[in-house]
């Protein structure tokens, strides 16, 4: 077949540019997992930090973190092929506004989000992708034993690596959606699996009137509760520790979801929204926000495209669109009233009980 007769992606097609050499496209695509894999080696070896204060050689860097200098070197180079890093005629690396946003302090880092995502965790799980398409089973009793979120609760260092990339997303989101969020009319907001802290702590300091309450299991409660503390907000925001599978706490006037629903097939999904409906019953002006990624038909690229992928794999869940949401919501009592995109990922989908 003719380069003609592939079609030019999306992207490309819509900035006027030629279609990709289709065999150039696929063995980019192929090969994804390589530098995925070296990438995550870059981030462990804090490569970004080392070269905050300007360039330095591949024996330089490797004297500072103990690596091999000729194979840091190759792993530098590709790195700088795909534009992490930049190498000049000195052989020195040098950081590009993308490797800037692996610098561990720097506003908006991916540090984190990165070191999930390219975690060799991943790697093992992505072998059994092939049982998932054919049975449209999770694997990760496949691959660890047992469901995800416990094996995460129970394995301290890779649960560590999966709650620092939850909560790098969050700061990095977290402008889009308040944004697009009025709470300036809520009383009190129920964070249902916040996590630790990150978004409420931003939305009590931006409207200093709103009250809040953070609920989660509770080895992740107690951390937030620490985090409340020290940002100065745990007097306007309580804790509490529970299963959303079993109930929420009641006696607030609107309830969100951040990166939850997702998480979940539509009947525990379900389980989830009908215990957040059970909580407004009877509330005047309750709403429930969910902060989610909303999937639009056709072929353009989207991040929720991939991470559809990971919820298939691990806990089951699915990135929804928004016909999908509406009658999720439907069936647990709600109706949808707007769905409102942000600049960033996810949307800010708003229900109020029907």
């Amino acid at each position: 077949m003719s380069q003609a007769a592939y079609p030019a992606p999306p992207v490309a097609d819509a900035l006027g540019l030629p279609a990709p050499d289709p065999v150039q496209h696929i063995m980019q695509l192929a090969t994804g997992y390589i530098v995925s894999s070296v990438l995550n080696v870059a981030v462990k070896l804090n490569i970004a930090d080392q070269l905050a204060a300007g360039p330095k050689t591949a024996p330089e860097l490797a004297a500072l973190t103990g690596s091999n200098a000729g194979a840091l070197y190759r792993a530098l180079r590709l790195l700088a092929m795909v534009g992490v890093f930049h190498e000049d005629y000195s052989h020195r690396f040098g950081l590009t506004p993308v490797g800037e946003t692996l610098l561990s302090n720097a506003p908006g880092s991916m540090r984190a989000s990165v070191e999930w995502l390219s975690d060799p965790f991943h790697f093992r799980v992505h072998e059994h992708t092939a049982h998932a398409i054919r049975t449209g089973e999770t694997v990760d009793r496949l691959v660890t034993g047992k469901p995800i979120f416990e094996y995460l609760a129970e394995d301290q260092e890779e649960g560590a690596v999966f709650h620092r990339a939850m909560s790098c997303f969050t700061a990095n989101m977290t402008p889009a959606l308040l944004s697009a969020c009025d709470f300036s009319a809520v009383d009190t907001l129920v964070d249902v699996g916040g996590g630790h802290g990150a978004f409420l702590t931003s939305a009590l300091q931006r409207f200093p009137h709103l009250k809040g309450v953070l609920y989660d299991v509770p080895q992740v409660a107690e951390a937030a509760a620490a985090n409340l503390e020290r940002a100065g907000v745990a007097g306007r925001c309580s804790v509490k520790a529970g299963n959303f599978f079993e109930s929420v706490p009641a006696g607030a006037d609107a309830y969100m979801m951040k990166l939850i629903i997702h998480d979940w097939a539509d009947a525990p999904a379900l389980t989830i929204l009908s215990n957040c409906r059970k909580a407004l019953e009877g509330v005047n002006g309750g709403r429930l926000l969910i902060f989610d990624a909303v999937i639009a038909p056709g072929n353009e690229p989207h991040f929720a495209k991939l991470i559809d992928i990971e919820m298939l794999l691990l806990p089951g869940g699915i990135e929804r669109t928004a016909k999908e949401f509406k009658d999720l919501l439907s069936r647990a009592g709600f109706r949808l009233t707007q769905i409102t995109p942000t600049k960033c990922p996810l949307s800010v989908i708003e229900a109020v009980c029907a």
